[in-house]
């Protein structure tokens, strides 16, 4: 195969792949008529989602090579949101997503337990970060997720999130991260 076909090729299969999620995350704000029913039906208290900031760096860090997030910007979950608890080089930012970063009618969009470790490259921390600001700000002060998937479609419609570039990717190879309480894909963490 010619490099330029190549090159073509893993583009189409990358910009695929954004499309994908696009999709995925816009179906997830509209119910499901034969959704499943929540496991965890509320909010959990919000000292729950938190973590030590010495358990939750090396976390977020473990879901990428150690040859981009070493040099990654850290974002940690606070009271108030994301914040930078690592000033990164390269672009890539890391970071814990909780339950809530899930589909809106997943039945552990409110389950404490979830740590999805994430890395995500330049064109993803662009596109995708925005958006798991906004939710994280909305669920720390105590939103519901009608008020979130109101607050996300109005930023998208007046363009105050950004579209999703070409390229975007994210590593999620971490050992010690917890996805869901399903079979086996809990992996339990370490702290």
């Amino acid at each position: 195969m010619r490099a330029g076909t190549r090159k073509r090729m893993i583009s189409i299969m990358a910009w695929g792949c954004t499309i994908l999620v696009l999709l995925i995350s816009i179906g997830s704000l509209v119910p499901k008529a034969a959704a499943q029913p929540d496991k965890y039906p509320k909010m959990a208290p919000i000292d729950q989602y938190l973590m030590e900031r010495n358990a939750e760096i090396p976390l977020a860090r473990s879901a990428a090579p150690d040859s981009i997030s070493s040099d990654a910007t850290v974002l940690i979950l606070g009271r108030q949101g994301y914040e930078t608890a690592v000033e990164g080089r390269n672009g890539w930012v890391c970071m814990v997503e909780r339950g809530w970063m899930g589909m809106f009618d997943w039945p552990e969009f409110w389950n404490p337990k979830v740590r999805a470790a994430d890395c995500l490259n330049p064109q993803a921390a662009r596109s995708i970060l925005p958006i798991a600001d906004l939710r994280a700000r909305m669920v720390m002060a105590g939103r519901s997720k009608a008020e979130i998937v109101s607050a996300i479609k109005a930023a998208f419609q007046n363009k105050q999130l950004p579209n999703l570039e070409g390229g975007a990717m994210a590593y999620m190879m971490s050992k010690s991260a917890y996805l869901t309480d399903e079979g086996d894909y809990a992996i339990e963490t370490s702290h």
